[in-house]
């Protein structure tokens, strides 16, 4: 496992637990209750330092090389239910956008998300989770299709941004993204949008407009990264922690201004050291949403999407 600079005094108390087992192990010796002495201790210095984490620390939660991506989550909460579809109808299959139809218990759900990797190769493969144009037509030609057939759409926000390049800007990257920006408000099915890591820009509202928008805990969204803001106002990224705090880019920061609908709270330690307990957590959280987005018509859900959303940035003046 990764630890990140923060994490030391956890890693640490992992080691010492790892060497008190192995030595209990080795020589027959009962070692039980140093063990669970070690247990509380490390429980309780993955509470202290989870509980007290700066923005900039969240961000960096939210790329821990150990974090689960899209593939994981629809694989544990869909299992050998998940099919995967794939190509925008038009220019190819991008990668670094994945869905398809899969079960939650017996329901049909439509999952869509950014998916990173895991290895060098396949971050190339995945295009580091940057989606080109075809990337967002092959969402919004998935959503369509949930539509069709009158299925929830369940989507997946990782991704730094869409992708930068030339050629993606020539195939109409941002027309790309507010086509889906307009067509996901008018969408007649329920869709629940998740940030399972980072929330950038446009690349992540390109799949980002749903009836409830939900953060885990140790993730971000905003319209940039804290280094490029810092690169922008200060000429480097020396002031990435400044940017981050300043950027109000956490999950609190957004519930507070009422940007998202809920926090989905991760296990202490974070999603990384604990996948298994977060994709149950994930799961409860898309079950009990989609139970409540049901009862309502079709009109009455594109009504309050469209008031939500249009409410965002509006103040009024005694």
């Amino acid at each position: 496992m990764t630890f990140l600079d923060f994490e030391k005094p956890v890693a640490d108390l992992i080691e010492q637990l790892e060497k008190v087992r192995q030595v209990a192990e080795k020589s027959g010796v009962d070692a039980s209750k140093t063990i669970k002495e070690l247990e509380a201790k490390l429980e309780a210095e993955r509470v202290k330092i989870y509980n007290s984490l700066t923005p900039w620390q969240r961000v960096q939660l939210s790329r821990h090389p150990d974090r689960p991506y899209t593939l994981s989550y629809i694989e544990a909460i869909a299992g050998d239910t998940f099919i995967e579809l794939h190509g925008d109808r038009s220019v190819r299959d991008d990668k670094a956008m994945v869905g398809g139809f899969g079960e939650i218990d017996g329901q049909a759900v439509m999952f869509i998300g950014q998916q990173k990797g895991n290895t060098t190769k396949l971050r190339q493969y995945r295009n580091f989770g940057m989606a080109n144009p075809e990337g967002y037509r092959k969402a919004l030609r998935l959503m369509k299709l949930a539509e069709k057939f009158n299925k929830p759409v369940v989507t997946f926000i990782d991704t730094p941004g869409a992708y930068p390049g030339l050629e993606a800007e020539e195939r109409g990257q941002g027309e790309a993204i507010a086509r889906n920006l307009y067509e996901m408000i008018l969408l007649k099915v329920p869709v629940i949008c998740i940030i399972i890591g980072e929330g950038a820009s446009g690349g992540a509202l390109g799949i980002g407009i749903g009836d409830k928008v939900l953060m885990l805990e140790n993730t971000w969204y905003s319209v940039i990264s804290p280094e490029s803001c810092s690169s922008i106002l200060w000429r480097n990224w020396d002031n990435k922690e400044k940017a981050a705090e300043a950027l109000k880019l956490t999950a609190e920061d957004m519930l507070g201004l009422k940007l998202i609908d809920g926090i989905i709270k991760e296990p202490a330690g974070g999603a990384h050291a604990f996948p298994d307990e977060m994709f149950q957590i994930t799961k409860a959280e898309i079950k009990k949403h989609l139970a409540r987005q049901g009862t309502y018509t079709p009109e009455k859900r594109i009504e309050k999407r469209i008031a939500k959303f249009s409410s965002m940035g509006v103040y009024l003046e005694d």
